[in-house]
C-alpha cells in the first residue's frame, strides 16, 4: 500500500490572507463582521454575530465564501478554526483572524476537518508560546503537516465524518429545545406562581403559605471562589475561566489546561452553580455544570456555589440564573475592579416551596 505523502496547509491553499479593520456597529445594517469570539463555540451562530459598514470594494476583497477557512492568529483562542458554510450570510472577517482558501484539487471538507480538530489547536499553541497573548502569524497557522491521501478517499473520510457532525448539530438543537421548555415550567410555577394546583392554596403577599424563606448560603455546602491555576497546555487539569461562561451555559472552548493540585472540595462537581465575579461586562453570568467534568477547577474570577444534598438541583440552578440580571449590579469597587463577593451571593433571598412540589419540578426537569 502507497503511503500518503506528507502536505502542509500553505501547499493546499490557494490564498491565505488577513482579514478586515473594522469596528462592529450596533445596527443591523452593513454586512456580518465575524470576531474570534465568534468561531471559539463548537458552530457560529450568525443571529449574535455583529454588523459592521463596509465599501462594496472592501467587501469583495474581504467576504466570505463557502468553504474558506478562518482561523484566529491571537489571544486565549489562538488556533481556533471554523469552516464558513453553505448558508452564511453577506460576511466579511475581522483582521485578528486569518482566512485561508483551498485548492480545488482538495476535499475543502476534510481539511476543514482537520484544522476545526484539537490536533491543530495543539499544534498552533506550541508555535504561539504560553504568554498571557500568544500569536502566531499567517506563516505559522499555514505550517500545520498532514497526511492527504487521494482526493476520492478526502471526500469519503469527510462524508463519515460529517455524518456525526450532522447528528450532533441536531441533538444540540433538540437539548436547547428541552432546556427552555425546562426554564419556561420554571417561570410558570415560580414566577407566575401558575404550579399544579394553585387555585387551592392559601397565599401570604403573594406567595404560598407553606413555601419557607432564606439565603442562598443556607442551601449552600461550599460557596468560595476558584484559584490561580497553573498553565500547562500538556496538563490533563482544566481551568474555567470567566469567558467559559456565556447565556446561561458552561462552554469549555474557553477554557485552559492547568497542573496546579487542589484539594478534591475546589474540583467542580455535577450540579454546581458557576458565578462570574471581577470585573465588568461579565460579572454576574451564571451557569450551571450540568455533565460530568473530571479533574476541572474554576480560577479566581469565578465562584463555586454547591448546593447541599437534598436541595433540588435544577430549581437551585435556576433560582440563581434568574438572580443574573441583578448579580450584574451588585458587584462594588472602581470601575474595571468591581468584585462580586461571595458573601453577597450566599446572602441573596429565595423562596423555597413545598417539597411535593420541589420533587415535581425536578422529575418535569430532569
Amino acid at each position: 500500500m502507497k503511503a500518503w505523502p506528507e502536505t502542509t496547509l500553505k501547499k493546499v491553499a490557494k490564498k491565505i490572507d488577513y482579514g478586515y479593520t473594522a469596528s462592529a456597529t450596533e445596527t443591523n445594517t452593513g454586512v456580518k463582521f465575524l470576531r474570534i469570539t465568534d468561531i471559539a463555540p463548537r458552530t457560529i451562530d450568525w443571529s449574535a454575530v455583529p454588523y459592521c459598514e463596509i465599501s462594496e470594494g472592501d467587501f469583495e476583497k474581504s467576504k466570505l465564501s463557502y468553504g474558506d477557512i478562518v482561523i484566529a492568529r491571537t489571544g486565549a483562542t489562538v488556533g481556533y478554526a471554523k469552516q464558513i458554510g453553505k448558508n452564511q450570510l453577506r460576511a466579511v472577517f475581522a483582521s485578528y483572524l486569518v482566512r485561508v482558501k483551498l485548492k480545488d484539487d482538495v476535499s475543502s471538507k476534510f481539511v476543514g476537518l482537520l484544522v476545526e480538530s484539537s490536533n491543530f489547536k495543539n499544534y498552533i499553541s506550541t508555535i504561539a508560546g504560553g504568554s498571557a497573548q500568544p500569536n502566531a502569524n499567517a506563516k505559522d497557522l499555514s505550517s500545520y503537516p498532514f497526511y492527504l491521501p487521494p482526493k476520492p478517499a478526502q471526500e469519503k473520510i469527510a462524508a463519515i465524518l460529517s455524518a456525526y457532525d450532522d447528528l450532533i448539530e441536531n441533538n444540540q438543537r433538540r437539548i436547547a429545545l428541552l432546556e427552555k421548555m425546562a426554564e419556561e415550567i420554571y417561570r410558570e410555577w415560580f414566577v407566575r406562581m401558575r404550579f399544579p394546583g394553585h387555585e387551592q392554596v392559601e397565599k401570604v403577599k403573594g406567595v404560598p403559605e407553606d413555601w419557607q424563606r432564606t439565603k442562598v448560603v443556607a442551601l449552600t455546602s461550599y460557596l468560595k471562589r476558584g484559584v490561580a491555576p497553573q498553565y500547562d497546555e500538556l496538563a490533563e487539569g482544566v481551568a474555567i475561566n470567566q469567558k467559559c461562561i456565556r447565556d446561561g451555559k458552561l462552554d469549555l472552548s474557553f477554557a485552559r489546561h492547568q497542573s496546579r493540585d487542589v484539594s478534591p472540595d475546589r474540583q467542580i462537581r455535577f450540579g454546581d452553580v458557576l458565578v462570574n465575579s471581577t470585573g465588568e461586562g461579565t460579572l454576574g453570568r451564571v451557569a450551571q455544570v450540568l455533565f460530568p467534568l473530571a479533574n476541572s477547577i474554576v480560577d479566581s474570577h469565578v465562584t463555586i456555589v454547591r448546593p447541599k444534598s437534598g436541595v433540588p438541583i435544577h430549581f437551585f440552578g435556576m433560582t440563581l440564573k434568574a438572580w443574573e440580571v441583578h448579580f450584574c449590579n451588585m458587584g462594588r469597587g472602581a470601575t474595571n475592579q468591581t468584585e462580586l463577593a461571595p458573601s453577597v451571593i450566599g446572602g441573596v433571598d429565595v423562596i423555597m416551596p413545598s417539597k411535593h412540589l420541589q420533587d415535581a419540578f425536578e422529575a418535569q426537569a430532569e
